[in-house]
């Protein structure tokens, strides 16, 4: 086994996927996936393991054969583009957004590999300190997987042990084409939240390539 990559609040695994296909055993976590663990196999022997599990509460992880730790934290309740909902959704769902990111930058932070804490432009910039890295996905498209990342959604970045961000690489064939905003235009739905937060997965492909 080359190593263990975890990814918190991981619904799509898009993250983990270049890790996995690369012989890493990887793990995703979030409370939408079932109770139990299920497992994804993927390439040279690696595999994605999503297990739901209740970030809120302290999780359980051996941190010796980790490698890389990815977090994706709800954002709902702390980005600014929804800064004018912030006092009808009172103090508890602001205290809960909190501890969900600090939960994953304590996770991270003990685990003493690279790791990357993914969030729109949030309010942790006030609480906590401000981002080390921001991107939008057309940023990445020309990365292996990165044919569909043509459109913007900036995005930050808290960053830690060693953590490398990659170099930009656009797919030439879309230079002449302005990115769209797709992740704005999504319709209402119960799916709404996983669309807007997916991983593009030029990034992912990216990071692995610069982090592995």
């Amino acid at each position: 086994m080359k190593g263990v990559v975890i990814s918190l609040f991981d619904f799509t695994g898009n993250m983990m996927l270049p890790w996995a296909n690369a012989g890493y055993t990887c793990y995703c976590y979030d409370i939408q996936h079932i109770e139990n663990e299920s497992t994804v196999p993927a390439g040279d022997g690696g595999s994605i393991n999503f297990i739901g599990a209740d970030l809120m509460q302290a999780i359980a992880i051996d941190k010796d054969d980790i490698v890389f730790v990815a977090a994706f934290p709800p954002c709902t309740d702390l980005s600014v583009s929804g800064a004018k909902h912030f006092k009808g959704k009172g103090l508890r769902r602001l205290a809960d957004a909190i501890h969900m990111f600090a939960s994953a930058t304590e996770i991270a932070e003990a685990s003493g590999a690279p790791w990357m804490i993914e969030n729109p432009v949030s309010t942790i910039s006030t609480y906590w300190r401000k981002p080390d890295y921001t991107f939008d996905p057309c940023q990445y498209s020309g990365y292996e997987g990165g044919e569909d990342d043509h459109y913007t959604k900036k995005t930050c970045l808290w960053t830690g042990g060693g953590f490398e961000m990659p170099p930009q690489k656009m797919n030439p064939d879309m230079w002449l084409t302005p990115p769209d905003d797709r992740i704005h235009k999504a319709a209402p739905g119960p799916e709404r939240a996983n669309f807007r937060s997916a991983t593009p997965m030029g990034f992912a492909q990216a990071v692995f390539e610069a982090n592995q």
